[in-house]
């Protein structure tokens, strides 16, 4: 299969559809075993071998939720919450949003927030090292840290971009793609985006 891909991506060809800009982008949603959903912006579309593909990005802010761990006086850690810390916590991580004009939505893939975010302070700004590939991931804060039982928890947006990768099948949901799929398209994927002059690693999968 690798070769086939390697095989198109040298073709003359160009497989790839470009959405017209000068239009409201077109949007599709994504849905998860549990019935939620997430609108996304289809970036574009990517033809290989009678499938088509598109890169989503959401259209509200994906957020994730910490718990702040105090290692001792001076050092803090923060640590993402698991499906069930999520659901203890969520209302009251929507009330403290709120009072920014920040809605706090518990939608497929990951959270989200609609609204105006507040000016980034770069201070503030949080760095996490990656375990998977050693990489840099930043994060803005939203609101002030809260408490939910003894337990304190701050929430944060990705300074990256959030994208996802979908097979478009006629008739029947988007389909999101295994890590395994995704490696066969990445090749083309990093193609356009170099080809619109935009640098790899200001886009994370």
């Amino acid at each position: 299969m690798g070769s086939n891909y390697q095989n198109q991506q040298n073709s003359n060809e160009q497989p790839w559809e470009e959405e017209d800009f000068e239009e409201e982008m077109e949007q599709l949603r994504l849905y998860d075993d549990e019935g939620r959903f997430l609108d996304c912006y289809i970036e574009f579309r990517l033809n290989v071998q009678g499938e088509t593909y598109a890169l989503l990005r959401p259209v509200d802010y994906p957020v994730e939720i910490f718990a702040v761990v105090a290692e001792n006086d001076e050092e803090e850690t923060l640590v993402p919450l698991e499906e069930q810390e999520i659901d203890a916590v969520f209302d009251t991580a929507r009330a403290i949003l709120a009072e920014q004009n920040l809605t706090l939505k518990r939608t497929a893939l990951t959270l989200t927030v609609a609204g105006e975010l507040p000016d980034l302070d770069e201070d503030d700004i949080l760095t996490v090292e990656t375990e998977a590939d050693d990489d840099i991931e930043e994060y803005q804060p939203l609101g002030s840290s809260f408490f939910c039982g003894t337990r304190e928890y701050s929430v944060y947006t990705p300074l990256s971009p959030t994208l996802y990768v979908a097979r478009l099948i006629p008739g029947q949901e988007p389909e999101l793609l295994s890590p395994e799929d995704f490696q066969h398209l990445q090749p083309l994927l990093e193609q356009h985006l170099v080809s619109h002059l935009i640098e790899e690693e200001d886009w994370e999968d």
